[in-house]
């Protein structure tokens, strides 16, 4: 079946305000890899070496808080729920709040610990709680990644120790922190920077002081170890609900880790506008059909979504492509073609294109009644 290509110029209005001019930072070093990706729409809007495979240390724990929110979200257990401590977190090294076998602590205080103190005993009971041991744990985290399309990205451990098999890179972490994102309530942990567990005896103090002292901070994590560098996963967010997400992987120091993040999320903000994508349905013509009962069918977009576009952009080009005909018979919502939004060479938005109507496949019998009504009329 021939396909042939549309190309559709339109106007977009999405403002043409001059980009605000804020502040001269400063010159800060790169980054081994950094990214910077809109929440909503998944778009990459800045990188570097995004997907130069990399040991990102304690940023693995994101992966982990992924799970574990999915159990929560479906009622697995909630924040309340009381869980008791195994032999697991006997001996647990790095950063602990001192469980021994057979303590108890509630969902809410041991996600305080993991997201705010970094504390692997406390994980260790958040994951068996999911999946009954850690090696079953360390496999869904591998099966989640694969399912959210992360080919870069192999997970040994729940609590991200150096492994010198376990890599990821700065974009599958950064879909990971979108996927983290649409769970509210973890919100006001990633927000933290000081708290207590265990009636008040043990304080917890983030890594990631960005949680203290940059408004726009909305989550997730930093991270730093002699083999992994400085890392952080940041996200900052304005009143309307928009929010960037910038990670940062192999950086020499803590002012290079936190001044890149706070650089792009800045950009972010400063430079690019989301919007919506709405191309009216009558600009994709109708197609003919062959063996049908209508002669033609009308074609629409699967979906109108969200758009991340340069502020200062005043059009946009749709690129489609759909058959020359197609064969009844069709239904409602069969997917014929494909179009593709783009700003400039830049692809911003893509989306099926669709059959609007039903069309039954021409029979004899139907043509048999249409002689005979036009014979009789």
């Amino acid at each position: 079946m021939k396909k042939i290509l549309l190309f559709f110029a339109c106007m977009f209005f999405c403002g043409t305000s001059a980009v605000p001019q804020g502040k001269k930072e400063e010159t800060i070093p790169l980054p081994a890899s950094y990214v910077l990706m809109e929440c909503r729409t998944g778009t990459v809007l800045q990188e570097h070496n995004m997907h130069e495979k990399m040991n990102a240390g304690y940023l693995s724990k994101l992966m982990s808080l992924l799970l574990i929110a999915e159990d929560i979200d479906t009622g697995e257990y909630t924040l309340d729920t009381e869980l008791t401590a195994s032999q697991t977190v006997l001996g647990m090294k790095g950063s602990i709040v001192w469980l021994e076998a057979g303590d108890k602590m509630s969902v809410d205080e041991l996600l305080k610990s993991v997201i705010i103190g970094n504390a692997n005993d406390a994980l260790a009971v958040l994951a068996e709680r999911s999946c009954g041991d850690i090696d079953s744990f360390v496999m869904e985290m591998n099966s989640r990644a694969f399912d959210l399309g992360l080919r870069d990205t192999a997970f040994f451990s729940p609590y991200g120790f150096y492994d010198e098999r376990e890599y990821t890179t700065a974009y599958d972490i950064a879909v990971i922190c979108t996927e983290l994102k649409k769970y509210d309530f973890l919100s006001p942990y990633f927000k933290t920077w000081r708290d207590f567990v265990a009636n008040e005896q043990v304080e917890l103090v983030n890594e990631n002081t960005l949680s203290r002292t940059y408004q726009r901070h909305c989550g997730f994590k930093a991270s730093h170890s002699d083999n992994s560098g400085y890392c952080i996963a940041e996200c900052g967010s304005s009143d309307d609900g928009t929010a960037f997400i910038a990670v940062v992987l192999g950086a020499e120091n803590d002012d290079v880790s936190f001044g890149n993040a706070k650089r792009l999320i800045n950009s972010g903000f400063s430079d690019y506008k989301v919007t919506d994508s709405y191309f009216p349905d009558e600009m994709i013509k109708p197609v003919k059909v062959k063996n049908g009962v209508e002669s033609a069918v009308e074609l629409g977009l699967a979906e109108q979504g969200s758009i991340v576009v340069p502020r200062g952009t005043s059009s946009l080009s749709m690129v489609s492509v759909i058959p020359d005909y197609l064969d009844a018979p069709l239904s409602k919502g069969d997917r014929v073609g494909r179009a593709a939004v783009y700003n400039g060479k830049n692809l911003v938005f893509e989306t099926d294109i669709i059959v609007k109507n039903d069309v039954n496949k021409l029979t004899f019998c139907f043509l048999l009644r249409k002689v005979l009504l036009n014979i009789t009329e």
